[in-house]
Formats: C-alpha cells, structure tokens, sequence
C-alpha cells in the first residue's frame, strides 16, 4: 500500500490555492508536498518507499526520486505492490522526462513497456485493471477529498499524504488516458489472441455477442472460463477475459441477446439461460477448449450461471456465482413485495446496445421519484406515468406479481436443481441486498439435492464488497474485522484451479458453510446451515412496557392477549418501517409507529449464526398487509447494531407462488424465515431488540388491503385505515451459540 503511515497529530498549513485549478493548483500542491516530506522523514522511523517516491516528485525533488526508484525497482514486484504500479509507471515517465528529451507522453510510453516487460500475464492483468478502473475517476476522487477539507486552513500530514496521492493520480490520468488504450493493446499483442467481435448463432436464430481471449503460448488446449452480462463496458470485460487466459483459462465474456453486436432487442432476463447454454456448447466444441468449461461473475452475472445451471450442460463443470440475483425473488422484488429501488435499471441495461449511463446517472430523478409517487397516492402501476417515461419492462413484471411461470422459468426451480451435478462455490455478504437470493439457491441446492457439492463464503459485505478485490474498511459505519479481507477474483481462481486442475481449494473454503464472525475476527466453518448454531433462542412479544419498549420473553404468554395498531394509508406525511441497514452501526430508527421489543441482557457473551425466523399471530380488518420485522442487537453501551430483518407480503408468507389473502376478523399465523443470514458475536450485556410494524414507505408498493393485486391499487381504496391486533404469543427464533 502507498499509505502505510500512522495517524499523525501534527498539523501542516494547507494553502488556500489548493482547490484552484492549473498552475496555481500544482505550486500550492508542491508547497504542501515539501512541508510533508520533511514531516514524513521527521515523525517516521521507517518510511514507505513509495509514500517517499510520492511526495519528492510532487515536491520537485527529482534527483532523491531518481534515487529512491531504483530502490524499489530493484525489489520483487509482489501482490502489495501491483496497486502502486500505474503510479510507479507516472513517476518514472515524469523523471525520464526531467533528464532527457523526451515529452512526459513519450516517457510514460517507454515507462510502460520497461515495467510490462518485466511483469507476467496475471500481475499485467492487474495493473491493466487498475489504469481501466472507472468506478470512481481519479478526478472525482480528488474533488471528493479537496471538499472534504474545504475552508480549512491546516491539514493533518497523513491527510496530506491521501491528498497528494490524489492529486498525483489525477495528473498521472491527464497524461495517460489518451494514449493508455492503444499501449496496452500493444502489450495484448505480445500476449494473446483476441476477438472481441465473436458472433453466437443460437438455435432459435438469434446472435450472442462475445468477447473472446487466449493465451498465444498455450501448448494444449484448455479450460475456458465464460461470464455471461448484460453490462457491457468493453475495457473491463475485456479485464476479465484478459485476467482468466492470464490464469491458464481461455476467457470469454457473453452478452445478453441483443447487446454490443447481437442485432437483437436487448431482453433482460428471458432468455439468458437459453442463450449462455448455447455459449457453452460453443465454446467446449473449440479445439483450443479441452472440453470444459466454467463461470463465475456477480449480480446479474450471478443469476445467468444458476439460468445456465437450469440446462445441465455436461460441458459446464463448476459455477461461482458472487450476490446472485434470483428476479421475482430477490430483484425487483422482496418476498412479493415490489421495491423502486432498482426502477431505472431497465432503462440502464436496455435503452442501447451498450448501458445508458446518462439516464441511469439522474439520481436527483430517480431519487425524487419515490417521494413523488408516495405523495401523489397514485397506483404503483403508474409510476412511470409520473415520471413521464413509459417503462415497458418494469410494467411487465409487475404482470407477475407471484413467483409464477415467467420467473421460474428462467432459472431452475424445485426438482431441477437435484440434477445439477458440479460443484458451486456461492460468495455473498451479510449486507448484500441480493444475498437473500443467494442463500435461497443454496437451500434449495441441498433440499432437492442433500448431497450437492455447494460450498457457501459470507461475511460483512454490501453487494459490491462482496465482488471486489479489496473490501471497504468501513462498511456503512461498522469497521469489518481483519481477517474478513479477501480477494475474491483470487478465491475465484483458486476454486477454478482446484475443479479443473486439481488443486487445493481456496483456504477459506474449509467446508461446505465458510462464515466470519463479526466482532470476533474469526471465520467459522460448518458442514450445513443447521450446524451453525447450537440452540434456538425463542422469544415471545410480550404487553409487559420497559421504558418506551415492550419486553421479549422466553416463556409463552396468553395467546389472547394482542396490542393494536391503526395505519392510515391516506396519510402521506408519515411513514412507517424503516427496515434497511444503512448505517449499520448507530442507527436510530423511527419508532414512532408500530411496536418495539427488546429483550434482558445476556448474562455472557453469545454468537448470532444463520437466519432469524418467527411467526407473528395477527387479525386485520382488511384481506392482506405487508409486515416488516427487524432485528438489532442493542449494545451494552446503548448503540444500535442492525443485524437482519424480513419484509414479506402477509398472503403470500405460506407459499411465494400462490396468493392466499387474509380473512378479517380470523387470528392468522404469518410464518417468515426468508430473512437476511448473519453471524456477529454479541458482548455480554447486549440485548436484542425487534421492531414489528406494517410497511407504508415510499420506496415500496402500499398493499392497502383490498386483496385487489397490489399494483393496482390507490389512495382511493385507503378510505377505511387497516386495524392490527398483534398477538403477544407471537414470536422470533434466533439460532445462538453460548
């Protein structure tokens, strides 16, 4: 890492000129620069060689960075420094430069071909990765960090450092992109075949675009190791072709039908499995494919590998699906309950042939739009009437209210999953909004078939975190534990390695349910998800007030005991359910409606391992509601820790498929176990809390109770509000380990 320097307490002046742009920009940077370095040499014993590379460029110094580069030149390039090579490749342009003739873009050039000599197929696909990294630009990265200390006039030096690593970067961009493209190209040329314009004739006559990559040296053929998207960025799938021939694979990314050179329609979802099949038959048939072939890939490339799976091609050896998507159980949907959250994907992945970055990046739009519908009191089948758009996808699954024909049909369902015969390597986080999907796959993996080889890897991750290389420190205010750090594209490769060429699997994976256990820095492993626990806390609600809180309580109480709850629909200037884990830690949700339980405190420390289940005893005056549970640990200091929480649809909590609406008046039982998986340690002193309440929100439907489909209904059918008699012999099972 460049920034391996403790946190200093002495304070730098932070010249006022350091958010101009240009010249005055750079000397107020140099100026920050010298007083950093001679701080850094001063406070630190030993310093980091790149840190000091750094600073004497931005300092001026050139003939000490001269210096210092062949000291790092000479040491092994290893997997700590790959990150630090785009900045290595701009210092040592900028120093060529400083002593020759050269201009700044011819010296980058000969940097980048003296360093990429030097670096394998796999540490060049790294460090390709990074100069392609689009995810946050190196321009916004240093505007973010510049207003983060706006209108200061002093600056901690370890700040200092971040900054000017920023800046440097930012620099280092200006004089690469315009010329990276065509000197990484060149590179390519050494290393590989590519064709990135491969045309697949599926049965049905359509075509599938694909980007195809493989090793110019390879003396046999190999396995090839397939992603199949509907997110099209040439740069970096190409990355991830590069990166599997890199590994000894051929690479190929596919595309969903109808996207980059497929002459199609884009269609999402329909017919991915189908087509992804097709891919696979094509590639085994190749002469420089052995025959086998693999994929991995998250989100939407999750679900295109259980879509795959559904076809049992014997060619396909082993899926690695990361946060895989299971749409009309997971996105856009949640336990039958539509959520706007992803309302512009459509837009984004179908509008062209490519992705529609400039609609999708509207965020004032699509975050104006929730409040603008909640208000309007307008049926959700209309929201695209409010926003002005017609949106023929989003109207489409809304057709599909239950998990019926069109779902299942992408992906499979029930007995089809006790044919699929390879192993599955499932990656996912605990704060992943798709790992509900996941866990899901893998239940049903092991209810159709108990002998399937399905090896699960979780810990404290959001949807990106769990794909990424390196996982945020900081996850939505909770600092994830050391060892919850790792690789995900390694751990690919290494599961890749061990199914095709029979080496060990990935360390993590020490048996078929590999979790870490926040707070305890330590991963666990289980042989099933019924292992991870030791017992079952059942906790009852109870009528029984503490403070502003009702009780939870281990013994069950009067079954006719019930406290009530009236929900005006009509009312647009409250909400009720606020479920979602942002931040994680200190969060102060609105209590104001529905109902609080806590519980006493543990009397020594406990671990929370798996999915929270419960039923809740109800009678309503109307014929259906929508119910959200969640549940926190409150912590011996007062702060709230979210750990999970379900939000379902009362008439289909039985069956997903099959809508049973609600009899006014009767006491019926809501059954939930379709939760989100956890596994934290909770310090002695620590309680639980739950919080019940039915949702009205504006970032889902309002199921007002008519028993009419949900997306058809208005604030014309709120005349009447719903009435809730919660009974307190209702109840959550927590699985613990004492």
């Amino acid at each position: 890492m460049l920034l391996s320097v403790s946190a200093y307490s002495k304070n730098l002046v932070l010249p006022s000129e350091i958010r101009d742009e240009g010249e005055i920009q750079r000397v107020a940077i140099t100026e920050l620069a010298k007083s950093s370095l001679a701080a850094y040499v001063a406070s630190t014993p030993k310093v980091n060689l790149n840190t000091l590379l750094n600073l004497q460029l931005a300092a001026q110094q050139y003939e000490d960075a001269s210096s210092i580069l062949k000291q790092i030149k000479k040491k092994n390039i290893d997997d700590s420094q790959i990150e630090e090579l785009p900045l290595r490749i701009v210092a040592q342009a900028k120093l060529l430069s400083h002593q020759s003739n050269l201009t700044e873009e011819q010296a980058f050039s000969a940097s980048f071909r003296d360093i990429f000599a030097a670096l394998d197929n796999v540490d060049a696909s790294k460090v390709i990765n990074y100069f392609h990294n689009d995810r946050f630009t190196p321009h916004e990265a240093l505007r973010s960090v510049l207003n983060t200390h706006a209108g200061q006039s002093s600056i901690s030096l370890s700040d200092a450092i971040i900054l000017i690593k920023h800046y440097q970067e930012s620099k280092g961009a200006e004089l690469w992109q315009p010329i990276i493209s065509s000197l990484i190209s060149e590179d390519d040329s050494k290393r590989y075949i590519i064709d990135d314009k491969v045309l697949i004739k599926t049965p049905d006559g359509a075509h599938i675009s694909a980007i195809l990559v493989r090793s110019k040296t390879a003396k046999k053929a190999l396995p090839a190791l397939l992603n199949f998207t509907i997110y099209v960025n040439k740069n970096k799938d190409l990355g991830r072709a590069r990166a599997s021939a890199a590994h000894g694979y051929v690479g190929m990314v596919a595309y969903t039908r109808g996207k980059a050179y497929s002459p199609q329609t884009p269609v999402p979802y329909e017919y991915d499995g189908q087509d992804a099949n097709t891919v696979i038959d094509w590639l085994s048939k190749q002469t420089w494919v052995d025959g086998r072939v693999g994929m991995f890939g998250g989100s939407y490339d999750g679900f295109t590998q259980w879509a795959a799976a559904k076809y049992t091609h014997p060619a396909l050896k082993t899926i690695v699906p990361y946060v895989a998507n299971n749409p009309g159980n997971g996105l856009p949907v949640e336990n039958n309950i539509f959520l706007l959250v992803n309302y512009a994907w459509a837009f984004y992945t179908t509008n062209n042939k490519t992705l529609d970055k400039e609609i999708y990046a509207d965020r004032e739009r699509w975050g104006s739009l929730n409040d603008k519908w909640f208000k309007s009191g307008k049926a959700y089948r209309q929201v695209d009437s409010i926003d002005g758009l017609p949106n023929k996808w989003y109207q489409k699954w809304l057709m599909h209210p239950s998990y019926d024909e069109y779902w299942r049909n992408m992906l499979p369902y029930k007995d089809e999953f006790s044919k699929i015969n390879i192993p599955v390597l499932t990656i996912t986080g605990y704060y992943d909004d798709g790992q509900k999907s996941a866990i899901n796959f893998l239940r049903d993996h092991y209810k159709y078939k108990p002998n399937a080889e399905h090896y699960l890897l979780i810990g404290p991750y959001d949807h990106f975190g769990a794909q990424a290389s390196k996982k945020s420190e900081s996850l939505r205010g909770y600092k994830i534990d050391p060892v919850a750090q790792f690789d995900t594209a390694e751990v690919t490769y290494q599961w890749m390695d061990h199914v095709f060429y029979g080496a060990d699997k990935p360390d993590l994976v020490k048996d078929k349910i590999n979790y870490q256990v926040m707070g305890a820095n330590k991963w666990k492993h289980a042989p099933s998800l019924s292992a991870l626990s030791t017992e079952t806390l059942t906790l009852y609600l109870s009528n029984q007030k503490v403070n502003d809180k009702y009780e939870l309580v281990s013994e069950k109480p009067d079954d006719k005991v019930f406290l009530t709850q009236e929900v005006n629909f009509a009312d647009r200037t409250t909400t009720n359910n606020d479920y979602y884990p942002y931040p994680i830690i200190g969060k102060k949700p609105d209590i104001a409606s529905g109902y609080t339980f806590i519980s006493k405190p543990f009397e020594e420390s406990v671990e929370v391992s798996g999915n929270f289940s419960g039923e809740i005893k109800a009678s309503i005056n109307k014929r259906d509601m929508d119910v959200g549970v969640v549940l926190y640990e409150v912590m011996p200091d007062g702060q709230l820790f979210h750990l999970s929480y379900y939000l379902g649809r009362a008439s289909f909590a039985k069956d997903i498929t099959n809508r049973v609406l609600l009899t006014p008046g009767k006491v019926e039982s809501i059954a939930f176990n379709r939760t989100r998986f956890i596994s934290k340690k909770l310090r002695k002193g620590s309680r639980l809390m739950v919080t019940l309440n039915v949702n009205k929100n504006p970032y889902a439907q309002i199921n007002y109770g008519t028993g009419k489909d949900v997306s058809d209904e208005n604030i014309s059918d709120a005349k009447t509000p719903l009435e809730v008699k919660w009974y307190i012999n209702s109840f959550i099972n927590v699985p613990i380990v004492r």
